[in-house]
């Protein structure tokens, strides 16, 4: 009787050494999270033609610092002090950051309509130009990504590696998309290597 009693402990044992070698594991899968990509899909029927770009991120990162050309430097892309015009960009992101979801601005008019907006942390801007054949733009930013953009960079930088930090953590993304009479470009971030 002490035999199978002491049997069944080692079993009991053994189990939970080993339940808890895959709760481990499985914890560890869970950790290490998926690649992103970021894709870029452009597409001009009129031409006949089509440019499909998947890059992990990680890739993209690494690769970004080695390119150093005109504005763009170490991951980071120099901004003129004339093209902010006077405006305070972080405190005007710390207010919108700090700002509850709204529409921020709607413009209508004969020649465009506009909308600027925060939901569910992110940045959204539509615009649709009337006048270049109903050509519309949709760009959809987390703001989390807006925030890496300004994080370590100078005054007058964007630093575009922490933007593509951020993006492998934003989750899935539709970034952009810009569609006027010929051509459909799109940009997003998803955890796919392939965009079908």
């Amino acid at each position: 009787m002490r035999k199978t009693m002491r049997r069944r402990t080692q079993i009991a044992a053994v189990l939970c050494m080993l339940a808890a070698g895959l709760m481990v594991l499985a914890g560890s899968a869970m950790a290490a999270p998926a690649e992103k990509y970021l894709h870029v899909n452009v597409e001009d029927p009129a031409k006949g033609g089509s440019v499909n770009v998947n890059v992990p991120l990680s890739m993209a990162e690494k690769i970004l610092p080695a390119i150093n050309q005109h504005d763009l430097h170490d991951g980071k892309v120099s901004i003129h002090n004339a093209e902010m015009n006077g405006v305070d960009v972080r405190a005007l992101l710390d207010a919108v950051r700090t700002a509850p979801d709204n529409e921020f601005v709607t413009v209508k008019d004969k020649d465009a309509d506009v909308r600027v907006a925060k939901a569910n942390g992110n940045i959204i801007v539509h615009v649709i130009d009337k006048k270049s054949k109903e050509q519309k733009v949709d760009v959809t930013v987390p703001l989390r990504v807006v925030d890496a953009l300004f994080s370590t960079a100078k005054n007058d930088e964007l630093d575009v590696a922490a933007a593509l930090r951020a993006l492998s953590d934003a989750g899935d993304v539709l970034l952009v998309t810009v569609q006027d009479s010929s051509e459909k470009v799109r940009v997003w971030v998803d955890s796919r290597n392939t965009q079908d």
